[in-house]
């Protein structure tokens, strides 16, 4: 009976770090849009409050938002320079998380006291990434975002959308390629193919793939997906008609970022493999037709997800459509517990020192 108490509240403690946000990974946070010089951001992101900001050289600083003096918020304060300070009584901090004045107190003893997480930070794509870490993946690896967000050859649209519904139905929504043909049937691109079919699942060195056996080229048909040593995101092609303007297919790429165990921001680039006049060309008719369409079927997708209770996992019937969202989830469980072997770790060296 003691070891089943033990495997059950091994269990239930991943599934509640997996729900709140998996950790040990480059997530996006905001669209570089709207983290505006001299303003602070904040955010929440997998339960944690984080504040940023850039600096005097427009690099993105990243900590969390809270002020070490009495906890008030730090983005509600002010920039100056590489600093942010602190409404509430002036306190300033740099972007490692450290006092670096008191003006109500000069040579305080807080000056220079490291006193906050800070956050590494990135930009790509026209978004900003922050690095959230993991006990087994404490220190942020390099950053490398997907091929398509610093290529020549291709054009991408950063999009940012707030949904009421776990990270994970986001991320299950995408390794599932066939609910495209009911769910987004109305759609200008998504009503055409086979209603019936099987998967596929290849394994990746990052990832997996999953796809349709019998139909390639028609509908939203594949799902790569990749988790690697510091990323991950879903990749997928739309066939687009010749109506859609030059280039190949639609490509999405996706991130969702956790909130909390209800909310998340799902990112969704929209890229295409067009250059110079045909890019042009391609951005204008996106931007003046086909964004709204594209905002149609992440509608759907939003009051589909929302829809689904947060117990549901408890009462699925998955079938052989589902391998995709299977082994992703497997996946994921797999890095929680390395998170927690690595945390178990650190607390028993710490009681036998």
């Amino acid at each position: 009976m003691q070891a089943n108490d033990t495997n059950r509240h091994n269990r239930n403690r991943v599934e509640d770090y997996v729900n709140q946000g998996l950790g040990g990974f480059w997530m996006p946070v905001a669209t570089s849009v709207q983290l505006k010089v001299g303003k602070p951001l904040a955010r929440k992101i997998a339960g944690e409050n984080l504040v940023m900001w850039r600096d005097g050289a427009g690099k993105v600083r990243c900590i969390e938002d809270f002020c070490p003096h009495r906890g008030a918020k730090l983005s509600l304060g002010h920039v100056h320079g590489d600093n942010i300070a602190c409404w509430y009584h002036g306190v300033t901090v740099d972007g490692t998380g450290t006092v670096v004045r008191v003006p109500a107190m000069p040579d305080c003893a807080l000056e220079g006291r490291k006193a906050l997480t800070s956050y590494a930070a990135e930009e790509a794509g026209g978004a900003v990434f922050i690095y959230m870490p993991s006990a087994d993946r404490p220190e942020a690896p390099d950053f490398v975002p997907p091929v398509e967000f610093t290529s020549d050859e291709w054009q991408v649209f950063p999009c940012m959308t707030h949904w009421d519904c776990n990270y994970r139905l986001s991320l299950d929504n995408a390794a599932d390629p066939m609910h495209a043909s009911y769910l987004h049937a109305d759609s200008f691109t998504l009503a055409y193919g086979s209603k019936q079919d099987t998967m596929k699942l290849e394994k990746r060195e990052k990832g997996f793939q999953i796809e349709r056996v019998s139909q390639q080229g028609v509908n939203f048909d594949y799902t790569e997906v990749v988790i690697d040593e510091g990323t991950m995101f879903f990749r997928l092609d739309i066939p687009y008609p010749d109506g859609a303007g030059p280039g190949g297919p639609f490509r999405i790429i996706g991130f969702a970022t956790p909130i909390d165990e209800n909310t998340h921001h799902s990112f969704f680039w929209r890229c295409r493999q067009v250059q110079g006049l045909a890019a042009e060309s391609w951005r204008f008719l996106y931007r003046a037709v086909l964004e709204d369409r594209h905002w149609h079927v992440l509608e759907q997708d939003r009051t589909m997800l929302e829809s689904i209770p947060s117990d549901a996992r408890r009462r699925e019937m998955l079938y052989q459509h589902d391998i995709g969202v299977s082994r992703l989830r497997q996946m994921m469980v797999k890095r929680a517990k390395a998170h927690f072997k690595a945390l178990d770790a650190a607390e028993t060296e710490k009681e036998s020192a």
